[in-house]
């Protein structure tokens, strides 16, 4: 984007007041890859010359009770805890009539102790999600089905779509 001549030029992709329409930004490329926060790099270089110094104060305070110190360096330590993959054998669904199969094996396996209830839970928002798409598609189906059926039955009869009901 060519920047104006002077501020009274027509600035493109901005409104009245100057700011950028929504939806189009100023640096469509965004930043180039591998450029930093000046703020990041500034917190670097202050800190450079003492790491090793605050981070055997934060251990001294941790080591002295303070909860927050102790806090910082757990989180450090230790990596966060991520969810496992689950595991659980599901009838396929095809169909509304193979939802209570596929709930079925989601309750077993949490009642079993194999996955948390937690896990149970998203794989039914999950088995919800597929048989409302499913549930989509069949009806997308039935609509076209009748459009067709009625397109037939009134094929050469130019009245026919004028009737209500025919």
């Amino acid at each position: 984007m060519a920047m104006p001549v002077d501020s009274l030029q027509e600035q493109v992709g901005r409104d009245a007041r100057g700011r950028f329409e929504k939806g189009r930004s100023g640096n469509p490329a965004g930043r180039r890859q591998g450029v930093r926060n000046r703020a990041t790099i500034l917190a670097e270089q202050l800190l450079a010359g003492h790491a090793a110094a605050l981070i055997e104060k934060a251990v001294e305070r941790a080591l002295a009770g303070d909860a927050l110190a102790l806090k910082l360096c757990l989180d450090r330590i230790m990596a966060p805890i991520r969810e496992s993959a689950v595991r659980v054998a599901l009838p396929p669904l095809h169909s509304a009539a193979d939802l209570a199969g596929v709930m079925g094996a989601v309750t077993a396996a949490a009642a079993d102790g194999r996955i948390t209830p937690g896990q149970g839970s998203q794989l039914a928002q999950m088995v919800e999600t597929a048989m409302r798409a499913i549930e989509s598609s069949d009806c997308e189906k039935r609509l076209q089905q009748v459009e067709k059926d009625l397109a037939e039955r009134t094929a050469g009869d130019p009245w026919a779509r004028r009737r209500p009901y025919g």
